[in-house]
């Protein structure tokens, strides 16, 4: 059972959110510490009186004493105002932003026993100082605390802090759960990493991708009859040298791309090689970044979206505010958040839902752990409905386990079918994202 209540405190300092602190504050209840005393002291009466001891029913009497002691005093609701402020709200990736928090006891009864601990973000790393504190307040009292956490990519929101309060005996326990908003946005910078082996034509913009189709453009295509309005320079001055025969050169034309970058983000991607390292999620979002940077640098048009629930989409597009609205995508979106969501995923809605989405001249890269089949199977039929995939897989597996082996291997035989089935695979381990682009690109080239 609780009750809910909302304090307008009055601040309004950097990071220190709205103003307001939200209070839902637990029924009180036993917390068992002093639990038997009372039977014990009985017992030790009883044998004093037995064997006309003195000793035992003295201390009997004291434990007796603590019994009713323990029952005395209420544990004291923590009628606290909060204001938690960091040091920077817009940090970059890695560095140290100090958090310091400040509790206000608004009540009329002293509080002797206070604990409270800060709802720190799942995605940020505390580096310095607990987040937790201990004191006593008294009525109008307050009391400061700070530590430090190492900023992540994303947008992170402080969640409740817990304040539990204690009767002096300790025997009675109540918690009071405070909201006080508070978060920090950490927007890294895309960098254009190698460029990516794009394959075919999708757009009518002219770039960097070679067709099929005669056109204007630098590499010889074919040669086809003279009609008026030819341009001069395609004339091939050679054939009418040798033949008198006017005839007009055709070059390969090289048209922009369509990409959509589709990020794995299921529960099942949130993995890593050793609970320290990152997450096969944050390696696939750092090079979609690299990706995203490098695609719009060359002219092509470049989308977004992710294979998990919740998901997101933003169309291909190119332009400076459309690099801005990427950079944002990848760094703040729900669905690429540093710790995996709650809500159900639903594989046949996610895909149809894709499929409306995706346009009719995009060719797809698919970033993925591939540690299950399931993103093998997603991969094979966008390829299916004839969209050209490539897949970009962080290797995260490990072979320090019987466990890790098996998982290596079933990951190894799921990258050999795809590149069995005619699908492009890129891996990268200890290798970095651009050099294994790089390397793939020279073995494609050959």
């Amino acid at each position: 059972m609780s009750e809910r209540t909302v304090v307008e405190d009055g601040t309004d300092e950097a990071g220190g959110g709205s103003g307001r602190t939200e209070r839902e504050s637990m029924y009180p209840f036993d917390t068992e510490r002093w639990v038997g005393i009372a039977g014990a002291a009985l017992v030790l009466i009883a044998v004093g009186v037995l064997t006309t001891q003195p000793g035992p029913i003295l201390v009997g009497a004291v434990g007796v004493g603590y019994g009713l002691y323990t029952r005395f005093g209420e544990a004291p609701e923590a009628t606290l105002e909060v204001a938690r402020t960091v040091s920077d709200e817009t940090p970059e990736p890695g560095d140290e932003v100090r958090v310091t928090v400040r509790v206000t006891h608004v009540g009329d009864t002293r509080i002797a026993d206070l604990r409270l601990i800060d709802g720190v973000p799942p995605g940020l790393e505390v580096i310095e100082g607990p987040a937790r504190f201990a004191t006593a307040l008294e009525p109008g009292g307050s009391a400061t605390f700070s530590y430090a956490v190492r900023a992540s990519r994303g947008e992170h929101t402080w969640g409740t802090m817990r304040a539990i309060t204690r009767n002096p005996a300790g025997s009675r326990e109540r918690e009071t759960r405070l909201d006080h908003g508070t978060r920090i946005v950490c927007t890294p910078e895309l960098t254009a990493g190698s460029d990516l082996p794009l394959r075919g034509l999708t757009t009518q913009y002219h770039g960097r991708v070679s067709t099929n189709v005669g056109g204007s453009g630098v590499e010889f295509f074919a040669t086809r009859e003279y009609r008026r309005g030819d341009p001069l320079k395609r004339i091939d001055w050679n054939r009418r040298a040798r033949t008198g025969e006017l005839a007009t050169l055709e070059l390969r034309e090289e048209r922009a791309a369509t990409v959509v970058l589709l990020i794995d983000a299921r529960e099942e991607a949130y993995v890593a090689s050793e609970p320290t390292a990152e997450t096969a999620v944050e390696a696939s979002i750092e090079a979609a970044g690299q990706a995203f940077g490098a695609l719009l640098d060359a002219g092509d048009r470049v989308g977004v979206a992710t294979l998990g629930a919740p998901d997101c989409w933003l169309p291909p597009g190119t332009g400076t505010s459309h690099a801005v609205r990427g950079r944002n995508v990848l760094a703040t979106d729900p669905a690429l958040a540093p710790t995996p969501g709650e809500e159900v995923f639903h594989p046949s809605l996610w895909f149809r839902r894709f499929r409306r989405r995706l346009p009719t001249d995009a060719q797809v890269l698919f970033f993925s752990p591939l540690v299950d089949r399931y993103p093998a199977t997603v991969a094979k039929r966008i390829d299916a409905y004839g969209h050209l995939v490539t897949v970009l897989s962080p290797n995260v597996t490990t072979r320090g386990t019987l466990g890790g082996r098996l998982v290596a291997h079933e990951r190894r035989e799921r990258v050999r079918g795809l590149r069995g089935a005619g699908i492009r695979t890129i891996e990268w381990g200890d290798r970095s994202f651009p050099v294994a682009v790089a390397g793939a690109t020279r073995r494609w080239s050959r």
